[in-house]
């Protein structure tokens, strides 16, 4: 049985494939020429091209630095929308109380009230991670091959679903109706619950005090919510982005013609002690140069998967999950039946498909 570091490096090997055997096509056939034509005068100074690689690997290191920037700033916006919404979930159940109000309320109103709030709350997760997920025109890297291949078996929720659709369990009628209208629906839901919750306050159901405590908790969704929007509507900066990849490209195709003369040098000074090994180590060209070429074609292509931690590649910050998990603690808190809570989203591998 397939551990999952088995299945990983199988993934990657996948992901890569069609770039693999086009680097194993490119240099056979470079071979080939210098070895049954005799073109071993065509070939490239090391020095040109060694200051290329070395440019180009700063560039990728670079790239990636940014990228996984992008990813881990995104993983901690997300973890304290984690930690808020655990937060506002405790403070509701304890904070609305008729200890001060002019009419009393039956444990059941209460518990509804809490329920409203706890479900608004789940209705701005989702909300959020559907906004998240919506397509942006600089986010390409979902459309490479292979990633389709893989958006077609393992792929965000938010693709199979609507968020009308995603919403309807959690508000009411009313709400829907006014979330749904507005363009940035997630904020609209923040102003829903700070209105319900100046209304409790009105009403005497929230403490002073608790009413300004449970408004803080909105000003603070609402700077994760800002955080993550600002990371999701401005993208690595193209040229960057741009460059590195022809860059990379241009490093990829030259390398042959410096990397095979080397090896031809290499056989004929061993071609008196091992005439055979001589005359084939040009051969020999072929797994190195497709291991330089597919660890900096893999290096480049991990940096651009990541530029954009909201894209629904396999590299990004899984928000879906995420949301189920905050969702499943609320409810559970809530006291609400296990078969009624959704269960988590199914952890895939590329490989098991």
């Amino acid at each position: 049985m397939y551990t999952k570091h088995v299945y990983r490096a199988l993934d990657m090997i996948r992901w890569t494939r069609y770039e693999s055997m086009f680097f194993f096509a490119f240099i056979t056939l470079v071979v080939a020429v210098y070895h049954f034509f005799d073109l071993h005068w065509l070939k490239i100074p090391w020095a040109p091209l060694a200051l290329i690689g070395t440019a180009v690997a700063f560039v990728i290191g670079f790239q990636n630095n940014s990228a996984y920037g992008r990813i881990w700033e995104a993983r901690q916006i997300w973890g304290g929308i984690v930690n808020t919404s655990r937060t506002f979930g405790m403070y509701v159940q304890d904070m609305v109380s008729d200890e001060h109000a002019d009419v009393k309320l039956s444990r059941g109103e209460k518990e509804a009230i809490v329920k409203t709030l706890t479900y608004r709350h789940i209705a701005w997760l989702t909300a959020l991670r559907h906004a998240m997920r919506v397509s942006k025109p600089w986010e390409t890297a979902v459309q490479e091959k292979t990633n389709k291949e893989w958006s077609a078996v393992v792929h965000p929720p938010e693709w199979d679903s609507s968020v009308e659709e995603d919403l309807k369990p959690y508000l009411s009628e009313e709400d829907l109706a006014y979330v749904l209208s507005k363009s940035n629906k997630q904020t609209a839901i923040l102003y829903l619950q700070s209105h319900h919750l100046r209304d409790l306050e009105e009403k005497k159901l929230l403490w002073e005090f608790s009413f300004l405590q449970l408004e803080q908790i909105i000003a603070e969704l609402f700077n994760h919510q800002g955080k993550s929007e600002r990371i999701k509507n401005f993208p690595y900066p193209r040229h960057f982005a741009s460059l590195n990849h022809y860059f990379m490209w241009t490093f990829v195709f030259f390398l042959p013609f410096a990397l095979v003369p080397q090896f031809v040098e290499i056989g004929h000074e061993i071609m008196e002690a091992q005439p055979i090994a001589g005359e084939f180590f040009i051969w020999l060209t072929v797994p190195f140069y497709v291991k330089v070429a597919w660890v900096f074609h893999t290096m480049e292509r991990i940096g651009r998967t990541g530029e954009n931690p909201f894209e629904g590649s396999a590299n990004d910050v899984p928000i879906s999950t995420i949301s189920r998990g905050i969702e499943i603690d609320l409810r559970q808190n809530l006291g609400e039946k296990p078969e009624d809570i959704p269960k988590q989203f199914p952890v895939k591998y590329f490989t098991e498909m």
